[in-house]
């Protein structure tokens, strides 16, 4: 019996009528001959002879009786490739804006919860001989940042497709019966009073600070009485700031994409030359990850601003780093955590902006392991999972969830630097397709590298920033803006940063 833990129930309990939180990669193939496509079939058998080496693609969930308690995982006995591996046809001519725009529909649709939690799309019709591959998994199975790499085990570094010893994982987990699992969830209520008390012990000092960064309803009081409750020996020293600790995140602004008020959804892509990329990170003296960031920084205040929304205050982001050992790749449980960035939009200065984004990159791990958004997951999680979904659904869902409230997550991710192939067929790119939610905003920015190139993926509510193939063009003009900087002498580089467990 393995059961869920409690970050991945909550990413479970995340989801409504207007939240998907699964995540995928768009692998893009080709060209190929005439007649020498990848067909449905191939890949269904490729994936047969492959999908034993990531054992969570094999398991199902299985609700715990009346809902007491978080679920389990159970081996499929039998795992229907024709449900999880589809294809589909684009009608000429079968550009990318036409092919964003399917994955667009095929990412609103929910998982079947009856079913292992992904599904996978081979994608016909592209211009050039072109096909595609989009899949799509639930963070409670495989987290998204190794997504790609789980994914990867279905492709190969060569023409020539490798010969993988058929074998199944040593986790294999059979179906609880309902008194195991009730007596469990005994257990586990039981030790709840102790949990609880533990957890307000760890949150009591940070009381003041949450409050402060909540944005629902009644906020500014919660914070009076917080101040007013906590014992000033519990609280945060008054000289913290001076002793070098870091600024706390800001509270996310109002902004046009506040979260998602459907469940339709807009996808957008672009690549990225590395090397130019590469060479801004060497010039200015900061990290790929500095880049990145000041990019979305960009695009997002040029979007601001063509939408008459004037960029006079910072954007509060979220950035996911990997917990995930390569032990633990092939294993479930979400092994992500959220770094907390500020975004400065209000900065007019390309190098200038740069610069602010890895000073607030470079802050971000001291003031992670303080942050309080880590300690109310800790209460969220020891909360009885019949409780959870009530809270869920209402205000005080800020409490509970597994992110903080921000305007936007933003991700990137180290991906394969030689070409990949699927059944002989080279990948020509890999373009990860992340989620929206209430709680992290209408848009969510993701990049990955692969070979020399920066593949970013971009995903939004479709009401609220419709026009989405708009920022990915502002992407390259971003770019070619920071490498004019490399070349003025009276921008100065920033301090060299210290190591941060990033992807890069």
């Amino acid at each position: 019996m393995h059961q869920l833990s409690s970050l991945d129930a909550q990413f479970l309990d995340a989801e409504t009528s207007t939240t998907c939180t699964h995540v995928g990669i768009l692998s893009v193939l080709g060209p190929t001959t005439p007649g020498g496509g990848l067909t449905v079939q191939a890949l269904r058998a490729l994936a047969d002879g492959r999908l034993h080496l990531v054992g969570p693609l094999r398991w199902r969930l299985q609700q715990v009786p009346l809902g007491l308690d978080r679920p389990y995982w159970v081996d499929s006995e039998f795992l229907d490739l024709g449900y999880h591996i589809r294809e589909v046809t684009l009608t000429g001519p079968g550009t990318d804006e036409q092919l964003a725009e399917q994955i667009s529909g095929l990412a609103a649709r929910p998982l079947s919860r009856d079913r292992p939690l992904w599904q996978c799309y081979l994608v016909n019709g592209l211009t050039g001989g072109r096909q595609a591959i989009y899949t799509k998994v639930h963070p409670a199975v495989i987290d998204g940042l190794t997504a790609a790499q789980a994914l990867a085990v279905l492709m190969d570094t060569t023409p020539q497709p490798r010969t993988v010893p058929h074998r199944f994982s040593d986790e294999q987990y059979q179906a609880a019966g309902a008194l195991g699992m009730l007596g469990n969830s005994a257990w586990h209520l039981a030790l709840l009073p102790a949990r609880l008390m533990w957890s307000s012990l760890r949150l009591a000092p940070h009381l003041p600070e949450l409050a402060d960064a909540l944005t629902v309803p009644g906020a500014d009081l919660l914070g009076t009485l917080a101040r007013g409750l906590t014992p000033r020996t519990w609280r945060r020293p008054a000289d913290e700031a001076t002793a070098g600790a870091p600024a706390p995140a800001p509270a996310p602004p109002d902004t046009p994409f506040p979260g998602p008020d459907t469940a339709r959804r807009r996808f957008a892509f672009t690549s990225l030359p590395l090397g130019e990329v590469d060479a801004v990170r060497t010039a200015l003296g900061c990290t790929v990850d500095d880049v990145v960031t000041a990019l979305c920084t960009t695009v997002l205040r040029r979007w601001l601003i063509d939408h008459d929304a004037p960029p006079n205050t910072t954007l509060a982001a979220a950035m996911p780093i990997a917990r995930r050992t390569d032990a633990q790749f092939a294993a479930a449980d979400h092994r992500l955590s959220l770094l907390p960035i500020a975004l400065p939009i209000n900065e007019a200065d390309p190098a200038r902006r740069l610069h602010k984004v890895h000073t607030s990159l470079t802050a971000a791990p001291q003031r992670f392991r303080a942050a309080p958004a880590t300690l109310v997951r800790d209460v969220g999680a020891a909360l009885p999972r019949a409780l959870r979904g009530p809270i869920s659904r209402t205000p005080l869902r800020a409490l509970t969830m597994p992110t903080p409230p921000v305007n936007l997550i933003i991700s990137h991710a180290a991906g394969p630097a030689r070409p990949l192939y699927t059944a002989g067929i080279e990948v020509t790119g890999n373009f990860p397709v992340s989620a929206v939610s209430d709680m992290t905003g209408g848009i969510t920015i993701a990049a990955m590298s692969y070979g020399r190139h920066l593949d970013v993926g971009i995903i939004t509510c479709r009401n609220l920033v419709p026009d989405v193939w708009d920022v990915t063009g502002q992407l390259h003009q971003a770019l070619s803006e920071l490498t004019a900087c490399t070349r003025n002498v009276r921008y100065l580089r920033p301090a060299r940063p210290p190591h941060r467990p990033m992807s890069r």
